[in-house]
């Protein structure tokens, strides 16, 4: 099936979203590894990843107001939240929403496939920007005025992820990192692709190559089961 834009109607679509679900769980990913934090997993994707494990956020949610998304988040008492996919960016309500949680005092974060333009995020906003490898099924797809090289692009609260399925990713990755100078101005956070890469073999990668990434494990696949829901 084709990738889907979610399409929101109504009166403005800056102050709604499309929404396949809201979450309390631990952060598994980014430098705010471990917090509790609250998921709202925005609908839709414009990219096809061979490892993606939340295929079901490409058609499945609700349309949402704004008002009705921060009356939920508050609801869980946490001061962490986390705008997730799908690709959150596909909707213009997102980045109302982030500014908007920014404003209440949350500490917010934003994880996005690296193909869209994230120069307009808020720059209290963690950015953890997805550079998909040659083997995620969507090389190519990264917009590169997502760049510290962009003059408009703010290195602030900005963290790169590389899902390394294969050795050739993991040198294609070192070799991005280097050749744009990502190590010098952000976070370079290296993944294993979930039962393709042992963590073991990558945590070995990254000392004997001298990288100075960040080895992260998705910490929530360790607690829970790897296909659960709302974790």
């Amino acid at each position: 099936m084709p990738a889907e834009t979610p399409e929101p109607h109504g009166p403005s679509i800056k102050n709604t979203l499309k929404i396949n679900e809201i979450f309390h769980s631990i952060q598994g990913e980014s430098s705010w590894v471990g917090f509790p934090t609250v998921f709202v997993r925005t609908s839709g994707c414009n990219l096809r990843c061979r490892y993606c494990d939340t295929t079901y956020a490409y058609y499945q949610g609700d349309l949402r107001s704004l008002k009705s998304i921060e009356s939920e988040i508050e609801g869980f008492g946490c001061r962490y939240v986390c705008l997730t996919g799908g690709e959150p960016l596909l909707q213009p309500g997102s980045f109302e929403l982030m500014s908007r949680l920014c404003d209440l005092g949350y500490n917010v974060s934003v994880e996005t496939g690296g193909s869209l333009d994230t120069t307009s995020i808020d720059v209290r906003v963690k950015k953890i920007i997805d550079v998909k490898t040659p083997d995620s099924g969507a090389a190519d797809s990264f917009d590169r005025v997502n760049l510290p090289s962009n003059p408009q692009f703010s290195v602030v609260n900005t963290e790169f992820k590389f899902v390394i399925c294969s050795e050739e990713d993991f040198y294609w990755a070192e070799k991005f990192a280097i050749e744009n100078q990502l190590y010098e101005h952000t976070q370079v956070l290296f993944s294993p692709a979930h039962q393709r890469v042992d963590a073991k073999w990558l945590a070995t990668k990254i000392l004997s190559s001298k990288s100075s990434a960040r080895l992260q494990t998705q910490l929530h696949k360790f607690i829970w089961s790897a296909h659960v829901r709302g974790v």
